[in-house]
């Protein structure tokens, strides 16, 4: 009688662990309640198979490691040693990452990358190369070379005392001499063909160089500064496929005039729309160029449209269940980012934010990134 009682009162889903109380609820009732909690599980049944699929089709094609080259979306810690101001090092950056704690990671939480690697399975984060406490065994998955404010262009990096992306494949040999050391020289040249490298960067080419300082301005219209970006991307795409690169995924730059503290700058509630036209465009010239290195080269290349996923994000924010698309998560949330976000409190939940500080988003958004990614990775590279 006991049995039969719990299953006529209760409704439970295992996977979501709710316990609804159906007592004095008509048959129809309950069949329609069940059929509501199956309609809610399916998009994580979904999600699970999608994670599934992406770790039946990267142990299908070998894929090794995840390496990574950019800026602040992609570094997890490198410049927490060099001597920039640069940092997130601190609190409240970290605040929910594993234990809470700062990693220099840009973000409430873990990054883009962090998210693919789980997703590849074979760990939870991709580390800083420059992280003292690393071990080669810790880098055998995958690595982070990325330096918050890089950028394609050289001068980007030099103006905030950072890791060029020069400077970054620089890192990316002495990598390939401790592999070689740890594993040997034909485990390590097949970690590097079966690997994904990931390059994301460009928005501090355009918001801390071409439009803050009077160099690049004076030297080029901003057609012709995407154009330079570009041919400085190609040259770094070239060299990492003579240094043994095969598979590539190149991530867009967002909507930069949708970034909290660039509405403030230029004093306008909805996004910068001239900013984002500069951004959409240079986009458009990235892809272009991905075509052609694509044949010439013969890598198979991905792109990640971050633009139209946080374009699509601050329009439409009732479909990721967001509520706040004009400011982010720090402070006021309008100008703080890196050390003037350090020490401040911040909105109760981040998951309804698109933004963290007033230039970087949330962990929920890099996750949403990270889910699109994988949709490029496995349709361009793992096909």
């Amino acid at each position: 009688m006991r049995r039969s009682s719990v299953r006529t009162n209760t409704l439970f889903s295992a996977d979501s662990g709710y316990l609804i109380f159906t007592k004095g609820w008509s048959v129809s009732m309950r069949m329609t309640l069940g059929m509501l909690l199956a309609l809610a599980l399916m998009p994580m049944l979904s999600r699970a198979l999608h994670v599934g699929q992406v770790r039946l089709l990267a142990a299908q094609h070998n894929v090794t490691s995840i390496l990574v080259f950019g800026d602040s979306s992609v570094d997890p810690g490198n410049n927490n040693i060099l001597p920039t101001t640069v940092k997130s090092n601190y609190p409240p950056y970290g605040k929910d990452f594993f234990d809470g704690r700062p990693t220099g990671r840009f973000s409430n939480g873990r990054l883009a990358t962090d998210f693919i690697a789980e997703a590849i399975g074979y760990t939870k984060i991709v580390p800083a190369f420059l992280d003292p406490n690393l071990k080669p065994k810790d880098m055998l998955h995958g690595v982070s070379f990325a330096s918050a404010a890089s950028g394609y262009d050289d001068l980007t990096a030099n103006l905030s005392n950072v890791f060029s992306v020069s400077n970054q494949l620089e890192y990316f040999m002495h990598y390939l001499i401790h592999m070689r050391n740890f594993v040997g020289e034909k485990k390590a040249t097949d970690i590097i063909r079966y690997a994904v490298f990931v390059l994301s960067m460009g928005t501090n080419d355009f918001l801390q160089n071409y439009y803050l300082q009077p160099i690049r301005s004076k030297q080029f219209k901003v057609e012709k500064y995407q154009d330079y970006l570009v041919s400085c991307m190609s040259r770094d795409i070239e060299l990492m496929h003579r240094l043994g690169a095969t598979r590539l995924v190149v991530v867009g730059v967002p909507p930069l005039g949708c970034m909290p503290l660039v509405k403030t700058l230029m004093e306008k509630t909805g996004c910068v729309e001239s900013y984002n036209k500069v951004a959409f465009s240079f986009n458009s010239k990235i892809q272009t160029k991905l075509s052609t290195l694509k044949a010439k080269l013969r890598m198979k290349i991905a792109f990640v449209d971050a633009y139209s996923i946080i374009d699509n994000a601050v329009n439409n924010p009732t479909l990721y269940d967001i509520d706040e698309t004009s400011k982010g998560c720090c402070g006021t949330g309008t100008v703080e980012y890196g050390d003037s976000c350090k020490g401040l409190s911040t909105c109760t939940d981040p998951t309804k934010y698109v933004f963290w500080d007033a230039v970087h988003p949330t962990q929920k958004m890099y996750k949403i990134i990270a889910n699109e990614a994988l949709k490029s990775l496995s349709a361009e590279l793992l096909s």
